[in-house]
């Protein structure tokens, strides 16, 4: 695989903090809101949600885990 960019990393934290701070949020939200589309977007959630920072508690809706993370 190869490595994402430094500006996809950014971009996937602050998909992450912007999905802790509001609580369950759709992917759709989550694209318009990063300017993104839905398919990048759903791109950037698998990669946390294998990561086990986010759930998908229905289909289309995330929601931040429990899990502790330090964001540097």
């Amino acid at each position: 695989m190869n490595h994402p960019s430094s500006r996809m990393l950014n971009r996937i934290k602050a998909v992450y903090l912007y999905i802790r701070d509001q609580g369950i949020v759709t992917t759709d939200q989550l694209a318009d809101e990063f300017g993104i589309t839905d398919r990048t977007m759903q791109r950037d959630l698998s990669i946390l949600e294998y990561n086990g920072l986010v759930s998908s508690p229905n289909r289309g809706k995330w929601a931040a885990t429990q899990k502790k993370v330090k964001i540097s």
